[in-house]
């Protein structure tokens, strides 16, 4: 790694630093909203149990999130935002 990318690199992480301890704010800044989970479900035609188990969540999870109690993060987010787009798709890839 030449000397100018590294002294970069060190930059970057140091002013990562400044803005998760707040003495520096981001440049841009990404919000991802979940789509509406119980719209999603009612695509589906599946009730809250059988749409809990096809994503692999509890039931109350999914009742938190459906009623706002809760949000979904990571890969459960990105599921549900397929989920929303594309239905079918996911009906066949993860009904069992």
């Amino acid at each position: 790694m030449k000397d100018k990318d590294f002294f970069k690199l060190v930059a970057s992480v140091k002013e990562a630093g400044q803005i998760k301890s707040g003495k520096k704010k981001p440049s841009r800044i990404f919000k991802i909203t979940p789509p509406d989970i119980k719209e999603i479900r009612n695509k589906l035609h599946l009730s809250q149990r059988e749409f809990a188990l096809m994503i692999g969540v509890s039931t109350s999870t999914l009742q938190n999130w459906e009623q706002g109690r809760r949000e979904p993060d990571g890969p459960a987010k990105a599921l549900l935002k397929v989920a929303n787009n594309n239905p079918k798709a996911v009906m066949e890839a993860l009904h069992t």
